[in-house]
């Protein structure tokens, strides 16, 4: 595993399912990793609210054997108060390893390049890859394997569709992204996605009809329509994405065992339906416990490396 995780783009393949099948084996057997991370110190930064992030994290430390320590927007004040660098090698003197939740993307490549210590992204605006991977975990546990596993998302191209892009492609699903014209995902990802699928036989459709995406879908995932920093926009947004939300009409149209995904929160009666969102096919609640799983499981191959001499 390399120093940090920023992105599921910069896994190789044998990295992406190792991480996977540890995650697997922590969650069947959480007693054996209990002092794997004893005496490390995870230093948490927050810029965004959270209740998953800030809870799995510390929980996984705490389970782990380690210690998180919490960072708030007002202590930090990221790139204000000092410069993500300054705050990177300060850091590095004192905690084994730097999560950060925060705005720009830039920040936590700043932060990841200036730190000799790991650094994971918690979500950016550009990404969210602790989400993408706790996503195609929940869908393997649940659908029993990937093998041929269609997965459509419905809703905003943003950072979780991003995420969700690029663990689709190592994973080999058959992908369907439905988005109003002018909110796809960025060109970049896409383009990275079908790279990162070459090898595994993955598929991606962009298409504007939502009944197209999730037609015969094995999984039907959604996002909010308005994501934290573009409050301003909510009003305009429900009126783009009205077409777009995911209720039982939408959902007759995936397989009839078709699991429904979103990242939480949710806004019921806005991009879910509480009929969906609290039926039996919802998973939301699993992906929101596999989001520990996975991250004690990155935690682990980052910050759990044995250096020459023996553990840190």
């Amino acid at each position: 595993m390399q120093k940090d995780f920023i992105s599921i783009h910069d896994l190789t393949l044998y990295e992406f399912n190792e991480l996977l099948d540890l995650t697997q084996e922590i969650k069947e057997d959480p007693d054996k990793y209990r002092k794997k991370l004893k005496n490390k110190i995870l230093a948490m930064i927050f810029e965004k609210p959270s209740l998953r992030t800030r809870m799995t994290f510390e929980v996984g430390m705490f389970e782990l054997g380690g210690k998180a320590v919490y960072l708030s927007p007002n202590e930090i004040q990221v790139g204000k108060r000092e410069t993500v660098e300054d705050i990177g090698h300060n850091l590095e003197r004192w905690v084994d390893g730097i999560m950060i939740r925060t705005f720009a993307h830039d920040n936590v490549i700043r932060l990841a390049k200036s730190a000799s210590i790991p650094v994971i992204n918690a979500l950016t605006d550009f990404s969210h890859p602790c989400q993408g991977m706790a996503d195609i975990f929940t869908l393997r546990e649940k659908k029993g394997g990937l093998s041929k596993i269609k997965l459509a998302y419905v809703g905003d191209g943003n950072n979780v569709c991003h995420s969700l892009m690029l663990a689709a492609a190592k994973a080999g699903l058959k992908m369907a992204v439905a988005t109003p014209k002018g909110y796809e995902p960025s060109s970049a990802v896409m383009e990275w996605a079908r790279e990162d699928g070459r090898e595994t036989g993955f598929t991606l459709e962009l298409v504007l009809d939502p009944k197209a995406a999730v037609k015969d879908a094995d999984a039907v995932y959604t996002d909010t329509w308005a994501s934290m920093g573009q409050e301003q926009e909510k009003e305009a947004r429900a009126r783009v994405f009205a077409p777009f939300q995911v209720n039982p009409a939408l959902m007759a149209f995936a397989k009839l065992d078709a699991a429904f995904m979103h990242c939480l929160p949710a806004h019921r009666e806005e991009e879910v339906t509480a009929s969906v969102l609290e039926s039996p096919q919802s998973v939301v609640f699993d992906q929101a416990e596999n989001r520990l799983h996975i991250q004690k499981a990155i935690m682990l191959l980052l910050m759990g490396k044995k250096e020459k001499h023996g553990e840190r």
